[in-house]
């Protein structure tokens, strides 16, 4: 992973010593944009009146973390990808939070057994389909269909090694075992109407001009290409699936939060970490960035709730993170992105 954002690149600069022993103040370390969080933290500090600082980064947070050791002033680390909360728990960069307000908030599927991250959003896996060449898919599509011969040349897809497949892959690994993945996966390359490359996005774009017929991408983006202008056309190409109903459910992601294990602020961090799993916080993650709502009650967007309903695998993520390093491996050796 490359090194963290210089400062000049970090949208609130550096933190000093000073803001990082403030009393009432929280530091946080984030790689989510500044416009999907600054309205809850905005939130936060009016209910409380403490003072949220950040530093934004789109990569390298594991080591800035490692490089500022016990004088980090990180409090609060916002994340996204259950692979990116494994990794700061493997390097020792975080510590568990004993919160019983945050266990009632997020389902024990979406949290760490030993309390060291917490799921904040979910966004599923999704498959995306043409419109006049596919049609809306009914709920017995599964993932596994995906290496079904019909498929042959139908099918765009980012990297496989890209952080959101591998999670997908990951699943595959812990619903169906390591050898029935592997074979998948090379029904998945013979399927592909093109090497893996581009965005989510770039995916749809693809459909809409007749490269392909379906695609996989996270169900965030049909939002996303909905409100651009530019994009809209493909949005509009396309019905968003989501698989295994009949089956497992759906693979969700998440973005989730953690605790940093020196944080100077820890009353603070947790008061901030407990506020974003409430109705409040929860509510606005659903209505900036087409996510669903980790908390049980807390309604999506409007948008996304036309989408229809999912049912949800109900593999823990930690199961999931568990088969990484698999996932890793039969991506190699099937050779998915060549």
């Amino acid at each position: 992973m490359k090194k963290l954002l210089s400062a000049s690149a970090l949208v609130l600069g550096v933190l000093g010593a000073g803001a990082a022993n403030a009393a009432e103040e929280v530091n946080v370390y984030s790689y989510r944009q500044p416009f999907l969080i600054e309205p809850m933290l905005d939130a936060f500090t009016k209910e409380t009146g403490i003072k949220v600082n950040v530093k934004f980064a789109k990569e390298g947070l594991a080591e800035k973390l490692q490089q500022e050791g016990e004088y980090s002033p990180a409090d609060v680390l916002l994340t996204v990808d259950i692979a990116r909360l494994k990794e700061l728990v493997n390097k020792d960069l975080v510590q568990s939070v004993d919160s019983t307000l945050i266990d009632e908030n997020v389902p024990s599927q979406f949290r760490d057994s030993d309390d060291r991250w917490f799921a904040l959003t979910l966004r599923s896996r999704s498959v995306y389909s043409s419109r006049d060449r596919v049609g809306k898919l009914g709920n017995d599509f599964d993932y596994m269909d995906l290496a079904k011969p019909e498929w042959k040349g139908k099918i765009c897809t980012r990297s496989g090694k890209h952080p959101y497949n591998v999670s997908l892959v990951s699943s595959v690994i812990a619903n169906h075992g390591e050898a029935e993945a592997k074979a998948w996966l090379e029904g998945v390359k013979a399927n592909l109407a093109r090497k893996p490359q581009g965005n989510d996005r770039a995916q749809v774009k693809a459909i809409s001009e007749g490269l392909c017929d379906i695609s996989l991408g996270n169900s965030y983006y049909l939002g996303k290409m909905l409100a651009d202008e530019k994009q809209l056309a493909w949005a509009e190409a396309v019905y968003l699936n989501y698989p295994g109903q009949n089956a497992q459910g759906a693979h969700v992601n998440v973005s989730g939060m953690a605790m940093a294990k020196f944080a100077p602020n820890k009353d603070n961090a947790q008061k901030l970490m407990e506020f974003l799993t409430s109705d409040v916080a929860q509510k606005m993650y659903a209505e900036l960035n087409y996510e669903d709502p980790v908390k049980p009650g807390v309604s999506s967007s409007e948008l996304v709730a036309s989408w229809g309903d999912y049912r949800a695998d109900k593999l823990p993520l930690e199961t999931v993170a568990e088969n990484h390093e698999k996932a890793m491996k039969l991506l190699d050796e099937t050779k998915f992105d060549l």
